[in-house]
């Protein structure tokens, strides 16, 4: 999507004070009888493979976000890594745009920016069905997944944003306390209390390392005398950071997992579902509530076998954890025409199926279009995963199907 320009911007500027992600209506494609341009993002990212810590090639910070004390810790920690931090003049981030978009996303895509959230990020945003309210810690992800659901919300090229003002964000959650209307008020989740979803825009573990932003949040959470929860959901087994750590049973950590066929062809940069596995049984053992974000569930042929496969694997992973907490959310694929577009620009030759024809057309939020599977096999999705769950690891409470 192209960057918005302001007054006195010169169209190689990058505003970093910006949202990356915008909560409107997708863009116009072609599958909704208008035509809109395709960018050329072919080799954008690369091939899937094993995770390992994300190294960004490019740091910079605001002046505003080292006027916070997290800002500067963050530029501390980078630095004590051996990467430098660029000191901006002001929020606008230049160097970025290459001689094709392909490469502006490409540099995008290797960059962080330490930043002071935007005023529209620190009011709260209801997030159902999974949590009462959405809190963001940072926006964009360095790795790498076909299926990527910020792809189509992106406002500009994918600079991740880390966000200086921690302190400010944390201290701004009590007015929300007991105002939610997913688990505040609901009878099957109010042990829950009033929860806060921090994983929305961004991958934690992705980034932790070189924010310390999440190790925060728990400690302030567990702090908290109140009934509230934390939660984030990641793709990722660097979970040492957190083990041992105090957190009073008031942050769930839900481990994003998938059938292998599409952990291994269709998720770049991320850690093995293996050890995501093994990273969820460790923090269970800490006395963590945990969860699975199994998503997105593709319909792929052979499904039942490829699923029943995952569903050992968790089986395995959580066999004789005492007083296991264990949740799932179930949610199946599905794409908009404006993440379509973008996505095939990323990813020319992936093998993920994005047939308008083979699919339901509903109309979401201010009228977005987006595809899903047709009831049946919606049906037949949801009833081999509910009853599979229930025999395989009848602990696990499923919170929602989508």
């Amino acid at each position: 999507m192209p960057q918005r320009v302001r007054r006195g911007m010169s169209r190689d500027d990058v505003n970093v004070d910006e949202p990356l992600a915008v909560d409107v209506p997708p863009a116009p494609h072609d599958a909704s009888g208008e035509r809109v341009p395709i960018r050329d993002l072919a080799g954008l990212a690369p091939p899937p493979r094993p995770a390992r810590r994300w190294t960004p090639r490019r740091v910079v910070a605001t002046p505003a976000a080292l006027e916070h004390p997290h800002g500067r810790r963050i530029a501390a920690r980078v630095e004590e890594l051996g990467i430098e931090v660029e000191r901006l003049r002001a929020n606008r981030l230049t160097g970025l745009r290459g001689e094709t978009e392909r490469e502006t996303y490409a540099r995008a895509k290797s960059t962080m920016a330490i930043v002071v959230s935007p005023a529209s990020r620190r009011k709260l945003q209801p997030i159902a069905p999974s949590a009462d309210w959405r809190v963001d810690l940072a926006e964009g992800c360095p790795a790498h997944c076909q299926y990527c659901y910020l792809a189509g919300s992106l406002s500009g090229p994918p600079v991740t944003r880390v966000y200086a003002d921690l302190d400010d964000i944390l201290a701004g959650l009590a007015d929300y306390a007991g105002r939610g209307t997913v688990t505040s008020r609901s009878a099957t989740r109010a042990d829950e209390g009033t929860t806060f979803e921090a994983s929305c825009y961004t991958d934690p573990l992705a980034l932790e390392h070189l924010t310390g932003s999440w190790r925060r949040a728990v400690e302030h959470f567990a702090a908290w005398d109140a009934p509230v929860q934390l939660r984030w959901t990641t793709k990722f087994d660097d979970v040492g950071g957190f083990v041992g750590l105090p957190h009073a049973g008031r942050t769930r950590v839900r481990f994003s997992v998938n059938c292998l066929p599409v952990s291994t062809r269709l998720e770049g940069g991320t850690s093995p579902v293996p050890a995501r596995l093994a990273a969820l049984r460790r923090l269970a053992l800490d006395g963590y509530p945990v969860g699975l974000t199994i998503a997105p569930i593709i319909a792929l042929p052979d499904w039942r076998d490829h699923y029943g496969q995952l569903l050992g694997m968790v089986a395995d992973a959580v066999a004789g954890v005492p007083g296991l907490d264990l949740t799932a959310e179930l949610i199946t694929h599905r794409f908009t025409p404006g993440s379509k577009e973008v996505l095939l620009g990323w990813y020319p030759r992936t093998r993920l199926e994005m047939d308008e024809s083979s699919r339901s057309r509903k109309h979401g939020k201010f009228g977005a279009v987006k595809y899903v599977y047709p009831s049946e096999l919606m049906g037949e999705l949801r009833s081999w995963f509910t009853a599979e769950l229930a025999a395989r690891v009848p602990s696990c409470r499923v919170l929602y199907w989508t």
